[in-house]
């Protein structure tokens, strides 16, 4: 079950490089506005607003990446650590935000955590 665990967690760390990309380098591109929904006159007003979330979310990739790095055991309870900031931001960014993110971020994010403790 680890090895499921491991690629659950590196999908999710690599789709949290991927909203880096969006947030902080596409948000006012026609492939950032797509993926948000936003207007061009919106993305310009909230590009540096973007551009910190998009940090934020390159900090939970390099700490999902630093698990899997560390390896199954000594990585355990960083994957765990990151993985519930993953889960606690897709709760919380589908109840503030948008309903989409909670099957985007939150639901994988419980099913690593799951695949862990199995």
């Amino acid at each position: 079950m680890s090895l499921w665990a491991d690629v659950v967690v590196g999908l999710i760390a690599l789709l949290h490089v991927y909203i880096l990309v969006l947030e902080m380098f596409l948000w006012d591109k026609p492939q950032g506005r797509r993926a948000f929904g936003l207007t061009q006159e919106f993305a310009q007003q909230t590009k540096v607003l973007a551009a910190n979330q998009g940090l934020y979310n390159g900090f939970l990739a390099a700490g999902l990446l630093w698990g899997l790095w560390l390896g199954a055991s000594a990585g355990l309870l960083v994957k765990v650590f990151f993985l519930g900031c993953v889960l606690v931001a897709g709760v919380f960014g589908a109840a503030t935000a948008n309903k989409r993110i909670l099957f985007i971020q939150a639901i994988p994010a419980a099913l690593g955590l799951a695949l862990l403790m199995l």
